[in-house]
C-alpha cells in the first residue's frame, strides 16, 4: 500500500493584525543617561522610557537579537569610573558586571594600563547564546562567556608589543582616547572575526583569534604629513560594518573617506562621488539588511545610502541621499520626492529628521534596526 505524500507546509501570509502588533524600540545612549523609546509598527506614536544611568556616559547599548530580551549597556562615571549593566527584560531593571573588562595586572614596578571606558559592545554568534565581545578605550579586545556577567582579554591583543605599537599612546586618537570598536563576527563562521582600531586600522582572524592579519591595503592616509600608508598606525577606522546579504563584503567609515572591500580584495574608496556639500568623512555606518548595493552613512551633514555612487535630493543638510540600482525613472520611496535623473533614485530618507514629515517626525535622524529573536520586538540602535 502506497503512503500518501505529505503535502507541504503552506506558510500563511503576515495579516496586517500581526504586522499592527510588533513593536518598536529604539535605543538611544548619550552622555547624560540613557533612554529606550518605544512605538508601535507605525512609528506614530512614542513612549518614552527612561532616562535610564541619569547622569552617565554610555557609550553603547546592544540588544541580543539571539533572545530578544537582553540589554547591556556600556556606562562611565566620574566618580566610579567604567562598568557594563545588564538587563535580562527589556531593560525593566538592571544589574552591574560583576567583572567588567579589566587589563591584566603587571608586576610591580612596570607600568599597566587601565580601561578608561568600553566603547563597543557586539554579541557572539548564534551558536554561542552567551558569548559578548567588547571593544575598550584604550584599545582592548574582551570576551565574556556568561551573558556580560564576568570578562576576560581576549586573544592576544592587549598584550602584543607589535599590537601596542601600532595602537600609539592614550594620548593618540580621538580626544576620549584611542578606541577598538567595530567587532564583527561573520554569521557564516564564529571563527571569522573582525575588529577596527582608531588609530591602528582593521584587524581580520579567520582562526577563532588565534592569528591576525591587518588588512589596509588600498587605505589612504591623512596626507601634508609624510605618513607611510603601510603603517597600521596611520589608520583611523571610524566605522567598519559586513553585509548582511552578503557578508564577504565589507563597508568602512574611514578618516580618510568611505570605503568597500570584496573578498580578499584591496579597499576602494567609493565616497568620492558624494557630494562635495557633505563630503565622506563621518562616523555612522549601517548596511541594508537585504540589498548589498545600498549602505547607510552618517556624513557631516546629511545621511546617505549608496553604493560607487552617490547623488544628492535638492535640499541638502536636511535630506539623505539614495542610490539604487538602475530603475529607469526615478522610484518615489517616501511620497514626497521623485528623482528627475534616469537610471538613479534619489528621495528623502523616510529615518532622516524633516520638519515636513507631520506633527511626529522619528525621534533621531541617524538609527540602525536590527531584528531581535521575539518577533513582536525590533531593536532599533541610535548611531548618532
Amino acid at each position: 500500500m502506497k503512503r500518501k505524500a505529505a503535502k507541504p507546509a503552506v506558510r500563511k501570509p503576515k495579516t496586517k493584525s500581526s504586522r499592527a502588533s510588533r513593536t518598536i524600540a529604539l535605543l538611544v545612549a548619550t552622555r547624560k543617561g540613557a533612554w529606550l523609546l518605544h512605538s508601535d509598527a507605525a512609528r506614530k506614536n512614542w513612549r518614552t522610557d527612561g532616562p535610564h544611568f541619569l547622569g552617565h556616559i554610555v557609550s553603547h547599548m546592544v540588544l541580543d537579537p539571539r533572545d530578544g530580551h537582553t540589554l547591556l549597556a556600556a556606562t562611565k562615571t566620574g566618580h566610579l569610573g567604567p562598568t557594563l549593566m545588564r538587563s535580562t527584560d527589556r531593560g525593566r531593571t538592571w544589574q552591574e558586571a560583576k567583572q567588567p573588562p579589566a587589563f591584566a595586572k603587571v608586576p610591580e614596578g612596570e607600568k599597566g594600563r587601565a580601561v578608561d571606558h568600553t566603547f563597543w559592545l557586539t554579541p557572539g554568534h548564534r551558536d554561542e547564546p552567551n558569548v559578548w565581545y567588547a571593544g575598550t578605550s584604550p584599545q582592548g579586545l574582551f570576551r565574556s562567556s556568561d551573558g556580560g556577567v564576568t570578562w576576560q582579554p581576549f586573544s592576544m591583543i592587549n598584550d602584543d608589543m607589535t599590537y601596542r605599537k601600532w595602537m600609539g599612546t592614550a594620548q593618540d586618537g580621538t580626544p576620549d582616547g584611542p578606541k577598538l570598536h567595530s567587532i564583527i563576527i561573520d554569521p557564516r563562521d564564529r571563527r571569522h572575526m573582525l575588529f577596527g582600531m582608531s588609530g591602528g586600522g582593521v584587524h581580520e582572524s579567520k582562526d577563532g583569534g588565534k592569528t591576525w592579519q591587518v588588512i589596509i591595503n588600498g587605505m589612504e592616509v591623512v596626507q601634508g604629513y609624510n605618513l607611510d600608508p603601510k603603517i597600521p598606525t596611520f589608520h583611523d577606522p571610524h566605522c567598519v560594518r559586513i553585509c548582511p546579504s552578503n557578508p564577504d563584503r565589507l563597508y568602512q567609515q574611514n578618516h580618510c573617506g568611505i570605503y568597500r572591500r570584496d573578498g580578499n580584495g584591496a579597499w576602494e574608496r567609493i565616497g568620492r562621488s558624494m557630494p562635495k556639500t557633505v563630503g565622506d568623512i563621518g562616523f555612522p555606518l549601517v548596511v541594508h539588511r537585504a540589498q548589498s548595493a545600498r549602505n547607510l552613512c552618517g556624513g557631516n551633514r546629511a545621511v546617505c545610502i549608496g553604493g560607487r555612487r552617490f547623488d544628492e535630493s535638492v535640499d541638502p543638510g536636511r535630506v539623505a541621499f539614495v542610490h539604487g540600482p538602475r530603475r529607469g525613472r526615478g522610484a518615489r520611496r517616501d511620497g514626497r520626492r521623485r528623482s528627475r535623473r534616469a537610471g538613479t533614485t534619489v528621495s528623502r530618507d523616510p529615518l532622516s529628521h524633516d520638519r515636513r514629515a507631520g506633527p511626529h517626525p522619528p525621534p533621531h535622524p541617524f538609527v540602525r534596526q536590527r531584528r531581535a529573536g521575539a518577533r513582536d520586538f525590533t531593536a532599533v540602535e541610535c548611531a548618532g
